[in-house]
């Protein structure tokens, strides 16, 4: 097997050695193709580096090939098309006991504590693994697990049909969680900095709005009639974005932290008083936000394929995470791994 370690300094060496096998509950998987996403790129610029300790195989977003059973597992066959939840939790602390297992206080995120998916032969806990229907591809089986993402944050802010929903933020996931929300039958409007990004939404039937050359609020009230936002999703992570969340937000509406902030920003808590909103964080995925992300692909709900700004053989996997450095036109960068994909 091959594996491309990332070794610091935005650097990658590929490494060649035995395929692990797996033991009782375990499965090892023929890896296809993983995708390339924001906290890759956070860790090939070194600020993840005390947490990763490299070289560590990274990677998370992917899809794969049953090749190999371990003891007692029933729940996947040998030559089944799969997709990891790459969350490694211990089932024994309080957030486990009350089902929410998604943020173990314990959690390990595969990818990132542990070896991930930049491997062609990878051994997991059966546990995490979903199953693709024969019409979902490998290449999209790499878009389940940042629909998932989408589909958790969606579901948290408990978005309706007929809802005005603003996006702050046209990345990758600000898009997935547009269009998810969208597929519920809001009326979604992005709030994105980048022309190309705004672009992109709005070939996708996505209204948009400038933040830097338009007035956000005076834009948003004037799609609502007056009201405001019914949800709020601040997926950007900046400063400017939590100043306008709270501006844009209607009466009793909901704002959900999608973003994570590096530093401790600044928030209007007089709005939430006076506006009575509610905050909500949203944390990775569920074992029900993957069943419904592959759900969406499956029945043509949602049509990725623009998403996928690229494809690279494992070789070229130093290549592919430059081309998505700073660049507003890449949403995701695929790597495939195996013949089979």
């Amino acid at each position: 097997m091959f594996a491309a370690q990332y070794a610091g300094d935005k650097t990658f060496n590929i490494q060649q050695g035995t395929a692990v096998p797996p033991g009782p509950g375990e499965v090892r998987l023929s890896v296809g193709y993983v995708g390339i996403c924001g906290t890759d790129m956070h860790i090939y610029h070194g600020v993840m580096d005390a947490r990763v300790s490299p070289p560590q195989i990274i990677g998370h977003e992917m899809s794969g090939v049953v090749a190999e059973l371990g003891e007692g597992v029933d729940n996947v066959a040998i030559g089944d098309h799969v997709v990891v939840r790459p969350l490694d939790y211990c089932l024994d602390c309080p957030a486990c006991d009350a089902g929410h297992s998604h943020v173990c206080q314990n959690l390990k995120f595969m990818g990132i504590d542990t070896p991930g998916a930049f491997q062609s032969s990878w051994t997991v806990k059966a546990r995490t693994l979903h199953k693709l229907p024969s019409n979902v591809s490998l290449k999209m089986g790499a878009l389940v697990e940042p629909l998932s993402v989408a589909c958790h944050d969606v579901s948290r802010a408990r978005v309706a049909k007929g809802e005005d929903v603003v996006v702050i933020g046209g990345g990758p996931i600000g898009q997935l969680v547009a269009m998810v929300a969208k597929a519920k039958g809001a009326n979604v409007i992005i709030s994105e900095v980048s022309e190309t990004r705004r672009k992109f939404s709005e070939d996708n039937g996505i209204d948009t709005v400038d933040p830097i050359n338009q007035d956000v609020v005076a834009e948003i009230n004037k799609a609502t009639n007056g009201k405001g936002a019914d949800v709020v999703f601040e997926v950007s992570g900046v400063q400017p974005a939590v100043d306008v969340m709270t501006d844009i937000a209607a009466v009793r509406g909901r704002i959900c932290m999608v973003a994570i902030h590096s530093q401790k920003p600044q928030v209007d808590l007089f709005q939430f008083f006076w506006k009575e909103l509610e905050l909500l964080g949203a944390r990775v995925y569920e074992h029900e936000d993957f069943e419904q992300a592959i759900q969406l692909i499956a029945d043509g709900s949602l049509d990725l394929a623009p998403l996928i700004s690229s494809v690279s053989k494992l070789d070229n996997i130093g290549d592919a995470f430059a081309s998505m450095d700073g660049n507003p036109s890449g949403m995701k960068a695929l790597v495939s791994l195996s013949e089979e994909s």
